[in-house]
């Protein structure tokens, strides 16, 4: 490692990746900064009885050719070493109820996607029309989620304040449909009384252009990215977990890790969230106000999550995810469970393997939890580098919940418990340790339709050497993060400038993406 860089970029997370590729290809001497044993935050994967289990990247959209995801892919260079599976067309994610048969499917290609809603609600024909139309036009308003330049988006009032639920249920009167419409809601953690509609939209839009899954694991996405970093000159350490940011004449000079090394820089990109950060460098250096409002944004609920190895040819492998309530109202609602009504939601996603047959080794359930469960524990630490033991306690409320999930998943999958050769969890605190997110939230700060500005956090701080990225920028997710690197490279390199290198610099197709 070196002494001095142009840039030092804090977290291994796509943000920070994404970032220190795009600076490395200025010429710009980078170095990327990670604590844990793995890079990649929600990319990160983990292998339990040789099943491999995705922490936080189930599935993608916006790669068939052409699309948004596919085309910062490509300026990444990282098509060709992807190995994806597509998702079922007529279905890749069905909604389903207790009491209720039926699966509703959210299909590939808007047409497609209509025809298949229409097919199960004949009278919703105009409904399901307005909605679908409603969904593109709003992402049509958002430039770099189509590559090209354009206005800040949050200057567009409008856009920010209108509600998710609210809309939903003005295109129709049908329960059922405004359930099945709104049925994807665990991708963003949505709530009725704060949720925008643009959340809604940017969250499932590019999954109904078209959905994948990363065959192996989304951790092939963190060994490309590192790779082409390298070949532009960055460096990666992991390991390496800053504890300070050092301030001098009101400039980030330095940081210092763990393990007491000071790496100096010119310039210093943050992909662990603002809160965190802010703390690091020290709370003095910001306005009182700006330092008070980011400390005051709510992070979205955070997930309890079931990895279930399964036994060899016993559970059939699932082309698609389910999301499964127990009724109409709790699609927006299952956050405010009761002990006694936990879980009132869940997803079901499977991983697949590159030479996937008929039958799943490993299958993921994940719903909501509240960090206030996990209080009596959240003294303790513990990840791969550093391993505590929360305590005998800690394991029966573990298994607590396992029995009440299973129970869950029961009446959805009849034969699951004679199916599990293990069985493995991930709590709030699993999240909010090996990602590093606020009290493990899922999908970063929550935005809110009723005070848009409060949760607007741009990726220049007061602080002239100091930026911002993640998430927490922009949104969640793969292609949100991804947007975010550009949000925050823009503001070094210029928009124009970037933006145009990023849709003709590079021209390297991928004719294998159909895998």
């Amino acid at each position: 490692m070196k002494e001095h860089y142009d840039v030092v970029i804090v977290g291994s997370g796509m943000g920070g990746l994404v970032s220190a590729i795009i600076m490395a290809r200025e010429g710009k001497s980078v170095c990327v900064l990670e604590k844990n044993n793995q890079y990649g935050g929600n990319l990160q994967t983990f292998v339990r009885d040789r099943a491999i289990f995705d922490t936080g990247v189930h599935y993608l959209g916006g790669l068939e050719k052409g699309q948004n995801l596919y085309r910062y892919f490509e300026y990444l260079d990282i098509l060709d070493g992807l190995t994806l599976t597509r998702l079922d067309e007529d279905g890749f994610d069905l909604i389903t109820f207790d009491g209720d048969e039926k699966e509703y499917p959210h299909a590939q290609g808007y047409k497609n996607f209509e025809d298949k809603l229409v097919k199960e609600f004949p009278e919703e024909k105009e409904a399901i029309s307005t909605y679908c139309k409603k969904l593109q036009e709003t992402c049509s308003r958002f430039p770099l989620y189509n590559l090209r330049l354009g206005k800040p988006y949050h200057e567009d009032t409008e856009l920010f304040t209108l509600p998710a639920k609210k809309y939903i249920d003005s295109v129709t009167e049908n329960e059922k449909l405004r359930a099945v419409l709104a049925g994807s809601n665990l991708l963003y953690a949505g709530e009725e009384g704060k949720t925008p509609f643009y959340v809604h939209a940017l969250s499932i839009n590019s999954y109904i252009q078209s959905s994948y899954r990363c065959a192996d694991g989304g951790s092939q996405i963190t060994k490309l990215l590192i790779k082409r970093l390298k070949e532009s000159g960055g460096e990666t350490y992991k390991h390496s977990e800053v504890t300070r940011f050092n301030v001098e004449n009101k400039q980030i000079v330095s940081v210092t890790t763990k393990n007491g090394a000071v790496i100096k820089g010119d310039l210093f990109i943050s992909n662990i969230e603002p809160k965190l950060t802010i703390k690091m460098v020290g709370q003095e250096h910001f306005r009182k106000s700006y330092a008070n409002r980011i400390q005051s944004i709510d992070s979205t609920i955070s997930a309890f999550s079931i990895h279930i190895v399964l036994k060899p040819k016993t559970f059939k492998y699932l082309n698609h995810n389910y999301y499964h309530f127990k009724n109409y109202e709790s699609v927006w609602n299952s956050h405010r469970y009761t002990q006694e009504s936990w879980p009132e939601a869940y997803m079901v996603s499977m991983g697949t393997r590159k030479n996937q047959d008929e039958w799943a080794d490993q299958l993921t359930a994940i719903t909501y939890m509240r960090y206030e469960e996990l209080e009596p524990w959240s003294g303790t630490f513990n990840t791969v580098a550093k391993k505590n033991s929360r305590g005998e306690t800690y394991e029966e409320f573990k298994q607590t919940k396992i029995d009440a999930f299973l129970n869950a998943l029961e009446q959805k999958f009849p034969n699951i418990r004679q199916s599990i050769q293990s069985i493995h969890t991930s709590t709030p605190l699993s999240y909010r340790d090996y990602i590093g997110c606020n009290e493990g939230s899922m999908y970063g700060y929550a935005k809110d339709f009723n005070n848009p500005l409060k949760t607007f956090i741009s990726p220049k701080t007061k602080i002239k050497n100091l930026f911002f990225t993640g998430q927490s920028i922009n949104m969640h997710g793969i292609l949100g993060v991804t947007i975010s690197s550009v949000v925050t490279c823009s503001e070094i390199l210029g928009s124009e400038y970037l933006l145009e290198k990023i849709t003709k610099g590079h021209t390297k197709t991928n004719e294998k993406i159909d895998a």
